[in-house]
Parts: structure tokens; C-alpha cells; sequence
């Protein structure tokens, strides 16, 4: 799987583990959650170290070019009123602030398709592992605070350039089709394995947590899951 991205700085015993994380950058909950999963492994350093894989999951596959309003989506899908909407941005705001990420106030605005992000995250993963994180952490960024249209090549080129890597080779490679078949692979592996709704974090291939959880609950899982691995020197 591509992308590595390592979490913890390595003690001399430490427990070694693999998190797989399948999100979409649309999703205001993977940023919560990411940022929960980052305080959790914080308060574990030293006895645990932690590689990241981001993978891929889209939300609204087949969200033509130029995106839909954001309310008319939400309603569209979940039935939700513009009321109810703005409860719930409160909260995921409220959430995303425990955990350092800052949420537009407004929302997102308008929902566009992320397949080409996908495509950049994966590319990140085969040629600077350890840049996919900070990639996926601007493109969060762009999407969730500055509100950006996720679709857009110039965007999505300068989440490359803000995370350390190339912008002209990521500009060459939104350009092309280069890891298409690679990313849908991958979406294709995780739904078919019963992932239906992100975040998603699964740990050595065997433990899945879902949802935006709390940092005490990633805490709580990783030390059980650490304590039935072997450490490594």
C-alpha cells in the first residue's frame, strides 16, 4: 500500500504498528479524527510508534464538474435542514478545535469531486512517503478553512507545494491519468473488505476504528492493540 509517514519519534523498545487510514479529503470528520488519532499517539510516544498509509475513499464518486451546493447535498442525501446543517457544522467546529484543526465557519460551500486529490496522495506515497501526510494534511486544509474547490488542478498543485512536494511534477500528474487504475484498486480492496463510511483507521491489517473518535479512545485502542504485538528494538 503507499504512503508511509512516521508518527512518533522511535524509543529504544517501542511497539511498531500499521495504520491504515481511508478517508476522503471531503469529509470534515477525517480531520477530526486524524487530528485525534495525532494527540493519541503523542500521549503514547515511546512506548508505541505508529507508520501512516493514507488510502483512498470517495464520498460522491460521481459529483459532476463544478460541484453542488453543499446545503442542496446534504438535504439531497440525508434529508437534513439548512437548521439541522448548521447544528452540526457547530459541533464538528467545536470538535475540530480540540484537536487543532480550524473549520471555515461558513462550511464548505460547495462538495466537488476528489478523485485527482486521490490521485496527487497516492503519487505522494510512491515518491515521498514521507510527504503524503503533510499533503493530505493542506489538502484538509484547503477543502475544510479555506473553503477551495477540491476539483481545481491550481488547488490541489498548491496542497502539493504546501506540503513539500513538487509542484510541477504534481501539476504533470494531475495532467495526466497516472495512478487512476492504482487508486481505484485501492477504493475498490477497502469497499470490498466492508468499508462503507470514513474515517476509517485500520490497525495491522486486522483492527478497525470508524469515525472521528476521541483521542482517549485511539489512546485506549492502540495501547490494547500494542499490547498483544511484539516490540521491536
Amino acid at each position: 500500500m503507499a504512503g508511509l509517514n512516521t508518527l512518533t519519534a522511535t524509543a529504544t523498545m517501542t511497539t511498531q504498528l500499521k495504520i491504515d487510514f481511508v478517508s476522503d479529503v471531503s469529509c470534515p470528520w477525517c480531520a477530526i479524527g486524524l487530528g485525534a488519532l495525532e494527540q493519541a499517539l503523542a500521549n503514547v510516544a515511546g512506548d508505541i510508534q505508529a507508520t501512516l498509509h493514507c488510502q483512498p475513499f470517495e464520498l460522491n464518486p460521481h459529483m459532476p464538474p463544478g460541484g453542488q451546493d453543499i446545503t442542496e447535498h446534504l438535504t439531497e442525501k440525508y434529508g437534513s435542514t439548512a437548521e439541522q446543517q448548521a447544528q452540526i457544522r457547530e459541533t464538528i467546529r467545536q470538535r475540530g478545535a480540540d484537536v487543532g484543526f480550524t473549520f471555515n465557519t461558513a462550511g464548505r460551500g460547495r462538495v466537488y469531486n476528489t478523485f485527482d486529490a486521490h490521485r496527487l496522495l497516492h503519487w505522494a506515497g510512491v515518491v515521498a512517503p514521507e510527504k503524503q501526510l503533510p499533503l493530505k494534511k493542506a489538502l484538509l486544509t484547503a477543502c475544510h478553512t479555506d473553503r477551495q474547490a477540491m476539483e481545481s488542478h491550481d488547488v490541489l498543485v498548491q496542497a502539493a507545494a504546501a506540503g513539500g512536494l513538487d509542484a510541477e511534477q504534481a501539476r504533470d500528474v494531475l495532467a495526466s491519468n497516472r495512478f487512476a487504475d492504482e487508486v481505484r484498486e485501492q477504493e475498490a480492496f477497502f469497499t470490498s473488505h466492508g468499508i462503507r463510511s470514513v474515517p476509517a483507521f485500520i490497525i495491522n491489517d486486522r483492527h478497525l476504528i470508524s469515525g472521528g473518535q476521541p483521542a482517549a479512545v485511539f489512546e485506549q485502542a492502540l495501547r490494547q492493540i500494542a499490547a498483544e504485538a511484539p516490540a521491536a528494538a
